[in-house]
């Protein structure tokens, strides 16, 4: 990866340009030499009254070299911890719903389990829509009340 050799003279380039135009490249350069440069460069600085010599590291570090050291990664998948809390949920949540009526748990179910919509049940069950909904806030309410406890 090679430093930038010479910068370009954007004056006699763009002979007709104005002056922040020219400031906004060179400034442009400047940003593209310091990706392309600057963060991967290691170095090495020389204390002058100690003499004592500090490394800098490049501040851009490769997947290679992190493996080459055994460093340790997040799985990108759902932890450990995760996955017990959610399957102790999701027994609290089953021994809930038999605490509700058979109707509910027939709402629920219908719902939440078979993927129906509110108007496929209400047209099933010849009730209206809206009184579907307001029961299933109602059923939710409950439960979360009951997964509370």
């Amino acid at each position: 990866m090679a430093k930038y050799q010479k910068r370009p003279d954007y004056h006699a380039k763009y002979p007709g340009v104005s002056k922040e135009i020219i400031e906004v490249l060179e400034k442009s350069d400047r940003q593209m030499e310091y990706l392309q440069y600057d963060i991967k460069v290691e170095r090495c600085r020389i204390d002058s009254v100690s003499g004592t010599i500090t490394y800098l590291p490049s501040r851009e570090d490769s997947y290679e070299r992190l493996l080459e050291e055994n460093k340790q990664f997040v799985a990108a998948g759902e932890g450990v911890d995760d996955a017990a809390i959610k399957t102790v949920m999701i027994e609290k949540m089953l021994i809930c719903l038999k605490q509700l009526s058979t109707e509910e748990q027939e709402l629920i179910t219908a719902l939440f389990f078979k993927g129906k919509s509110e108007h496929q049940v209400s047209r099933e069950a010849s009730i209206p829509q809206r009184t579907i909904h307001d029961r299933k806030i109602k059923i939710l309410a409950k439960l979360k009340k009951l997964m509370e406890k």
